[in-house]
């Protein structure tokens, strides 16, 4: 099984062009199902895995206390998996056709609003500029400004900043234009110059104080720290000042599809999740502005 893992693995990156996080997961969930199977069934031949005993594995994760989204993912993971081995011959049938996927409660995004991290930036442009705070308020910006995933934002090389625009590299190596505020652009230019000062600098817009390209565990530590100062929301992520870019865009007016651009979403469905939000927003406006709620408050 190891051998044919290692091609569906190649299959991911090659073919299907997948980002190095979602092969790390995929090749995870496959793994831990082999894993099952091998030490539970003692079954190594991929001829001799049916449906029911994906089904029992699903029974196994449900019986440890998985939640129902990470199932979800594990599954997909299994259906990619399995197509590929039908479509290389290394089975006849496909065992995941008879899996049904658990259904997920709908989850709205997390998100900040203009006010709280108007208060932020205000706050780091009031410091005296040096090389940390430039970065760590162009990262901010860039990630709320932009929308654009952690992944992009660490790749950005500073030959993809031009004016009034960036150049990022998104999912399955996919290149997009995002636009850029005048004020951001500014403080790209002012930064570059402290960036200059480093000692052999990487090629990358955003590095540690060392020079070199900035990783994860960085960018997630410096947004939780500066989003933990204007709000006690627990989640405090990269990928919150994403929500937080495209439910604000939503509730400024912006259209759902240039929204969908801006964030390099594939289609329409992935983008339609911040407009439950918007909605939310709706009905408090209209019950605080409708002209009966505003005579029933009165009488009370």
């Amino acid at each position: 099984m190891k051998e044919h893992l290692e091609k569906y693995i190649d299959y991911l990156s090659f073919e299907k062009r997948f980002s190095k996080h979602t092969i790390v997961a995929y090749k995870k969930d496959v793994e831990q199902f082999f894993e099952f199977i091998i030490t539970e069934y003692k079954i190594e031949d991929l001829k001799n895995i049916d449906h029911q005993l994906i089904r029992v594995w699903i029974v196994f994760l449900k019986d440890n206390n998985v939640e129902n989204r990470t199932i979800k993912r594990k599954i997909s993971s299994l259906k990619t998996c399995f197509k590929f081995f039908l479509r290389e011959n290394l089975i006849k049938h496909d065992p995941t056709l008879l899996i049904i996927t658990p259904k997920q409660k709908d989850v709205l995004p997390v998100y900040f609003s203009n006010k709280k991290l108007s208060v932020l930036f205000s706050d780091l442009e009031s410091k005296a500029p040096s090389f940390e705070i430039l970065r760590d308020r162009l990262l901010l910006e860039l990630l709320y400004s932009t929308g654009m995933r952690l992944s992009e934002l660490i790749n950005i090389k500073i030959e993809d900043c031009s004016s009034s625009q960036v150049k990022v590299l998104g999912k399955r190596n996919k290149e997009r234009i995002i636009p850029i505020t005048n004020s951001v652009e500014e403080l790209i230019n002012q930064y570059k110059t402290y960036r200059s000062e480093l000692i052999d600098p990487d090629q990358y817009l955003l590095l540690t104080n060392k020079g070199k390209k900035m990783y994860p565990k960085f960018v997630y530590r410096l947004v939780n720290k500066y989003i933990g100062l204007v709000t006690n929301e627990k989640k405090r992520s990269p990928h919150t000042l994403r929500h937080s870019f495209a439910t604000n865009m939503l509730n400024e007016g912006a259209k759902l599809h240039v929204i969908k651009e801006v964030l390099g979403h594939s289609n329409l469905s992935a983008t339609q999740v911040y407009t439950h939000n918007s909605i939310d927003r709706l009905k408090e406006t209209y019950k605080k502005f409708h002209p009966k709620e505003n005579i029933d408050n009165k009488k009370d």
